[in-house]
């Protein structure tokens, strides 16, 4: 069981900057994720992945200075922020889309993998807060 000051520490100010940019990060993302699928019809890999990418580059600069305020210069901290946008991508998508499958086997192939990419997000984010925090822009105080 989760202590309250435990609990309250990982629901600081910083979680709430996370969310909010977040917010900012789905919003572009997610409609270059479901263009690319329902619009461009490209595949669930490419569409979802297109989600990433430009999301990422946002989500870069706001979480380093807005969110985590982190002022260092590093290219190390750039392909460890890559790492982990990468890995939290591949665990999220490659987890939501075979449950998604399993759950809604008798639906469309568009329907299964629209709310696949939904799941996908979703795991996605509480794996991205917890690797930019920890490992990303951790604190070294």
């Amino acid at each position: 069981m989760m202590r309250k000051d435990k609990l309250f520490k990982l629901l600081d100010i910083t979680f709430w900057k996370f969310i909010l940019v977040g917010i900012a990060n789905t919003i572009v993302g997610t409609a270059v994720m479901f263009a690319a699928y329902n619009i461009f019809h490209l595949n669930y890999w490419v569409s979802s992945a297109s989600n990433y990418v430009i999301g990422s580059i946002l989500s870069y600069f706001l979480n380093k200075y807005f969110t985590f305020k982190n002022e260092k210069k590093s290219w190390r901290q750039v392909a460890i922020f890559v790492i982990n946008i990468t890995a939290c991508y591949l665990i999220a998508y490659g987890l939501a889309k075979p449950l998604t499958l399993w759950l809604l086997g008798g639906y469309k192939k568009v329907v299964q993998e629209n709310v696949s990419m939904l799941i996908g997000m979703g795991v996605f984010v509480i794996l991205n807060y917890f690797g930019q925090r920890w490992i990303v822009f951790r604190r070294m105080d």
